[in-house]
């Protein structure tokens, strides 16, 4: 059972609409990712002094939330095109593909959401439009059917994926610039911050700024979120001025701790801890135990916990950590035994007894 949470960097559809006027419009105003900012500004530059009407096809990767769709938005605007939008899931025939491309202006920019769950049948047809700037076709049925070549455009195809190891190589391989999101900084995030005050007007004092930075999780969505509870929270219960003691009362409130984590993240190291002994345990059983997707529990809980150390993947399965342990503030109940089943130093872990 999947509900609503503060810190989960998917998008709601309400978010959708608000976080728009949050959004930087242009390369010079994105705050972090300083190497594909500078990967991205040679390959725009370079495009416009050829004055190609497009750019390569561009691949970003990465856990949600990290700013894929804005870059999006970025390119289109840089090359002063417009931007089509759809998903792999969207497209569900060859011919949604067709009708997609063939609409397509000179230089325009395609974004394609979760391109890694396109069918196969529309990738393969993707292939010669990606690469030659053709689509082909056929006409009829049976033993009188024929092939078309229709001529497309050129246009850039801008694919976004959380999981780029679903890609097929053949798809993989047509993109010429693929570049990997990572988590922000401290210091970016308080940059997004304190840029995202002042588009809200709302009042913060530099403590404040960093008390929210450093419950993130690294994710520019999730601090702008937690920004608009924060500064809710200082309107009726303070002043109206977000500093630290106020943003710590109103996180504490919403139960995301310290280091960003929820209620959610927590029962699931507890889940590993107490249900199975510290692990390892497999993905499909952790999901059935905490009635979660497993794909959501891959896609969306556990990167971050991997970025913390706190659960490690073995071939066995997940293992909680000693971070994982003393952040819960949980002792194994024979710290050697639990101890000798981890694969490295500082997990715990042995199979559920």
């Amino acid at each position: 059972m999947t509900t609503e949470r503060l810190v989960s960097p998917q998008m709601s559809e309400e978010e959708q609409i608000i976080e728009g006027s949050l959004r930087p419009r242009r390369l010079a105003e994105y705050i972090g990712q300083e190497k594909i900012k500078e990967n991205l500004s040679i390959l725009l530059e370079a495009a416009r002094r050829r004055k190609e009407p497009s750019v390569d096809h561009v691949l970003l990767y990465g856990p949600p939330g990290l700013g894929k769709t804005t870059l999006c938005n970025i390119i289109a605007a840089e090359m002063g095109v417009s931007l089509k939008t759809t998903s792999g899931p969207a497209i569900e025939h060859a011919g949604d593909l067709a009708s997609i491309l063939t609409s397509l202006q000179p230089g325009e920019v395609l974004f394609i959401d979760e391109i890694h769950r396109l069918a196969r049948a529309v990738e393969e047809r993707l292939y010669s439009a990606m690469e030659d700037f053709a689509l082909d076709v056929m006409i009829g049925k049976g033993p009188s059917a024929r092939a078309l070549r229709l001529s497309l455009p050129p246009f850039t195809v801008v694919g976004a994926t959380t999981r780029v190891g679903s890609m097929t190589a053949p798809l993989r391989d047509r993109f010429g610039a693929i570049y990997r999101m990572e988590y922000y900084d401290n210091e970016a995030l308080k940059q997004i911050l304190i840029r995202s005050a002042r588009i809200l007007k709302a009042p913060a004092d530099e403590e404040g700024i960093e008390e929210i930075a450093g419950r993130a999780r690294g994710t520019p969505r999730i601090v702008n979120r937690l920004l608009k509870r924060v500064r809710d929270y200082a309107q009726v219960r303070a002043d109206g001025v977000i500093t630290r003691p106020v943003a710590k009362a109103a996180l504490d409130a919403l139960e995301i701790d310290e280091l960003g984590l929820d209620q959610t993240d927590r029962n699931l190291l507890l889940a590993i801890i107490q249900k199975f002994g510290g692990g390892p345990v497999g993905l499909e059983t952790l999901a059935a135990s905490t009635s979660e997707d497993p794909e959501t529990i891959e896609d969306v809980y556990e990167p971050y916990l991997l970025q913390l150390g706190f659960i490690a993947r073995t071939p066995r399965g997940r293992i909680a950590t000693r971070l994982a342990y003393q952040h819960l503030g949980i002792l194994p109940a024979d710290e050697g035994d639990n101890a000798s089943a981890a694969s490295g130093p500082g997990l715990w872990g042995t199979p559920g007894k």
